[in-house]
């Protein structure tokens, strides 16, 4: 699925520079968010402001490693096709390896993943801006890793790379929709969504500045070795709204499913942008769909069209679990998961909940699948079973001719010495069948 927006940044200047442009200059183009009107007035008359995004990455920025482009060409074995890991809009992805001499030693090898922007267009450099950005800022375990970057203007044109952690077990994507990955068992699934709704819930409500993703799905959360979930590629991130405002007023940025209606009418930002994307990606791990499919009949193409026609507390509800779990995972739970997706969905921005409230609501959903009896889930599932299903599924129903036969045999047993009652039933009622 690609990437969309409506407007487009006419500005083309071209600043020649050897590292990241942080100044509030072009921060202000990335994040419109540090203006002096926001900052509050305490009643002492002293004039207080939130940090910023620009603010916090003076003060932590300094951790990230600055690599020359010399070094990210060995490390990748100059680019090597065979060395690529991943490719979008943005450029191309390759795997390698550098130093960790964190400490002035020489240090072992450890294995990365280098991003490599295009040289062309002024929005891939802002995407590459807003990632050292955010990422410069930002520390969870939740949140994927950025090592550090590689800036040159040179007489061979502008190159501009990403240097991140190296996530083995690559996306989200890749073992929800494609049969080349082993499909992932129910509680692994669930701790997905748990971790990937605490990434959110951090970026939103942990942080000096809010910080709104803008572009959750699930090729942007990465698994470890693992299988722990990170979020990545924050090129679409903006900074949340100021002191006294509700909203950041944007282009309408993002991928075709996933983007909250409400944004996509109005251009207002909020973090509860984030929180219908991650209701979609919570509908995409249930079903094993992705939200936009256009290769399937029309009206089935929209994952949201498709599971509203199947209601949660009906027994069709089960059609929509992924088949891939093989019947492996707890009905009540999925129906639990399910409305949790709802509130997510609501199309009332206000009235979706916050992120911290979708972690704890997976919490008591994850602790609560623990303490379940294996026998108490598979009877759930026989009892909720799809109607369809269970007619399917019912032993053939007995002809009037055989209930006759049966009870003369029934009568016979009395006399028939050497076998009990129950047993000459039993024999005769397997010839029978």
């Amino acid at each position: 699925m690609k990437c969309f927006h409506y407007c487009k940044d006419k500005t083309r200047t071209r600043v020649q520079r050897s590292a990241p442009i942080l100044n509030y200059e072009t921060s202000l183009s990335i994040s419109n968010d540090v203006s002096t009107k926001n900052r509050v007035v305490k009643s002492s008359g002293s004039v207080y402001s939130p940090r910023g995004i620009v603010e916090l990455y003076e003060e932590k920025g300094g951790k990230l490693k600055v690599f020359t482009y010399a070094e990210l060409r060995q490390a990748t074995n100059d680019f090597a096709r065979l060395r690529k890991i991943g490719e979008g809009g943005f450029g191309c992805v390759y795997k390698g390896s550098i130093k960790n001499n964190i400490n002035g030693d020489d240090g072992d090898l450890i294995l990365v993943a280098v991003k490599k922007l295009n040289r062309d267009g002024f929005q891939g450099h802002k995407q590459w801006v807003a990632e050292v950005q955010f990422l410069g800022v930002v520390d969870h375990p939740n949140l994927v890793k950025l090592i550090g970057y590689c800036a040159v203007d040179g007489e061979r044109g502008i190159q501009r790379l990403l240097v991140y952690e190296f996530m083995p077990n690559k996306s989200l994507e890749d073992h929800l929709f494609r049969n080349s990955h082993e499909a992932l068992p129910w509680k692994r699934r669930l701790q997905i969504m748990l971790g990937a709704a605490q990434g959110l819930a951090y970026l939103h409500e942990e942080l000096e500045a809010q910080v709104i993703f803008r572009d959750f799905k699930t090729s942007n959360i990465l698994l470890d070795e693992d299988f722990n979930p990170k979020l990545s590629d924050f090129g679409l991130a903006r900074e949340g709204p100021t002191e006294g405002n509700t909203h950041v007023s944007t282009a309408v940025m993002g991928t075709n499913g996933y983007a909250a209606p409400d944004y996509i009418e109005t251009g207002h930002l909020t973090a509860k942008s984030d929180v219908w994307s991650f209701g979609i990606v919570l509908y995409e791990i249930l079903t094993g769909r992705r939200s936009l499919e256009r290769n399937r009949p029309k009206e089935d193409q929209m994952l949201l069209d498709w599971v509203r026609r199947h209601p949660i507390d009906s027994k069709k509800f089960g059609f929509i679990l992924d088949p891939r779990l093989e019947s492996q995972y707890s009905l009540t739970d999925a129906r639990k998961i399910a409305k949790l997706a709802d509130s997510c969905l609501l199309k009332s921005a206000k009235d979706r909940p916050k992120m911290s409230q979708v972690v704890e609501s997976l919490k008591q959903i994850l602790q609560a699948s623990s303490e379940e009896s294996p026998s108490s889930k598979s009877v759930e599932r026989v009892e909720d079973e799809p109607e369809e299903l269970a007619e399917n599924s019912k032993p053939a129903e007995v002809s009037e001719s055989s209930k006759r036969r049966l009870a003369q045999l029934a009568k016979l047993s009395e006399h028939v010495g050497g076998f009990t009652k129950k047993g000459f039933m039993i024999m005769h009622r397997a010839k029978v069948s």
